[in-house]
């Protein structure tokens, strides 16, 4: 039960960790005992993350230090975890129950049935956005509540990924991919 771990890559998820230690205002001692991991995992977590991805053990003992389960430090985005590092109730319960209030098209509501959990992971703005496609003939008819949520996470995960990425030494790279990209799905307005 100690193999790495699947899900987000291990520099993801440490440096995850690592901005919910210091939210919590704990420095690298705190957290070593506090979590009860050596402090040379402790170091690797807080300073960019291990070169393979985290154990099992070690992701357990870190969420059970932030006071989260293991699902939720996985999947949660950082804005979602925030609030709970300084006793807040997470806006995530306001979002759903808005998201049930406001669910009108019958599609949207079965869907919100018969997945809780991944409804309660999606922030304000894909609440927001997904009720704003409910209108007759928006995409929630189009292209069904399935696909569109799907999109919106795996949107949340390149958003993430590209957070990431920006703070390494790939960012020039990163950022001559977005501008070709962009050009392509944006062209520059015609002068006339």
């Amino acid at each position: 039960m100690n193999a790495a771990s699947p899900g987000p890559t291990g520099a993801e998820l440490a440096n995850k960790i690592a901005r919910l230690v210091e939210e919590r205002g704990w420095n690298q001692e705190d957290f070593a005992r506090i979590s009860d991991l050596n402090r040379h995992t402790c170091h690797q977590i807080l300073h960019g993350g291990p070169k393979r991805g985290l154990r099992n053990t070690t992701i357990n003992q870190c969420a059970k230090a932030l006071g989260l389960t293991v699902s939720e430090l996985r999947s949660l985005p950082l804005d979602r975890l925030l609030p709970r590092m300084h006793g807040k109730p997470a806006a995530d319960d306001e979002t759903l129950k808005l998201l049930h209030e406001r669910a009108a098209l019958p599609a949207l509501v079965a869907w919100l049935s018969r997945n809780e959990s991944r409804a309660g992971q999606l922030c304000p703005d894909e609440v927001q956005e997904l009720l704003e496609m409910q209108a007759a003939g928006g995409p929630l008819d189009k292209m069904g509540v399935e696909t569109c949520v799907e999109l919106l996470e795996r949107r949340r995960l390149l958003v993430g990924r590209v957070k990431e990425i920006a703070g390494t030494e790939y960012f020039e790279f990163l950022e001559q991919c977005v501008k070709l990209v962009y050009e392509k799905v944006k062209p520059p307005a015609r002068k006339g």
